[in-house]
């Protein structure tokens, strides 16, 4: 194992430019789990009441009312984005690339890459934030910072409800409010989405040749389409491109790109720590 590190850390050391790709392994590792004893001490009368199991599949319930509906997604909201820092693991991320150029899309909603102190403009966060809501019919593309909210929901919130008056309506045509997670078709991509995006494919467009380590961190098979697949065909594609899978799961690639990959089964903090020699 170390000398496959040592091998990792050389690749990034001689690395021009750095496109990290981050899914939910790396916000797991980082301590965000969304099971276990996180889950249950911080969702007690969620659990008794709705009988749930962690906050993944709680997140799909359908609730029979809105004030039910906001009263645990504020608390998810605020357990896992609003009412937390950065974590250890992403700010040792960022000693990792900080001196290198580099770009970051993550299907991760957390927003820990803006807290960590990665750059804004460096960062596509391809399926939104915990920290918005939008129209639930997107009638229009803006996105409203839900922190304050969130709070007074929390504050207010009981027997798993919250009062009616906090339940939020779109400003311009009434109806439900919706965290701004990509779920469905009415998932809002405001101005900002759509200038990320526009600035990662500049970003590939510019390091064609150059060279590349494409850093992946965490990503499964929940949506590889975004990540997981494109990493391994833009490895297989460009000469100059080299490939660090980390993940405490599945390594595996489907490209033949053995000669061009370094895969690490291992927790990613540990790892990480490891490149930045802590």
């Amino acid at each position: 194992m170390k000398q496959t590190l040592e091998k990792a850390k050389n690749l990034i050391e001689k690395a021009d430019y750095i496109l990290i790709g981050a899914g939910a392994g790396l916000s797991t590792s980082a301590g965000l789990e969304y099971s276990g004893k996180r889950f249950e001490e911080n969702f007690k009368e969620f659990i008794i009441k709705y009988h749930f199991t962690d906050m993944y599949t709680s997140s799909f319930y359908n609730f029979e009312t809105e004030e039910e509906k906001w009263a645990y997604w504020a608390k998810h909201i605020y357990i896992n984005d609003t009412g937390i820092g950065a974590t250890k693991l992403y700010k040792d991320l960022l000693e990792v690339v900080k001196n290198k150029e580099y770009f970051v899309i993550t299907t991760n909603v957390d927003d820990q890459f803006y807290k960590a102190g990665f750059a804004k403009e460096k960062i596509f966060a391809t399926q939104g934030s915990y920290k918005y809501i939008q129209c639930s019919k997107s009638c229009h593309n803006k996105l409203y910072d839900a922190t304050n909210l969130v709070n007074e929901m929390i504050e207010k919130t009981s027997n798993c409800k919250i009062p009616q008056k906090l339940v939020p309506r779109c400003p311009v045509c009434g109806e439900k409010m919706d965290v701004n997670v990509r779920k469905d078709a009415n998932f809002v991509q405001d101005d900002n989405w759509y200038k990320q995006d526009k600035k990662y494919s500049e970003f590939l467009d510019y390091i064609k040749n150059k060279n590349v380590v494409l850093l992946e961190l965490g990503v499964g098979f929940n949506t590889p389409g975004i990540i997981r697949n494109p990493f391994e065909q833009m490895t297989y594609q460009n000469s100059n491109w080299n490939l660090i899978r980390i993940n405490n799961g599945d390594c595996t690639t489907f490209f033949d790109i053995n000669n061009k990959c370094i895969l690490i089964q291992s927790d990613i903090s540990k790892v990480i720590s490891y490149l930045i020699g802590k």
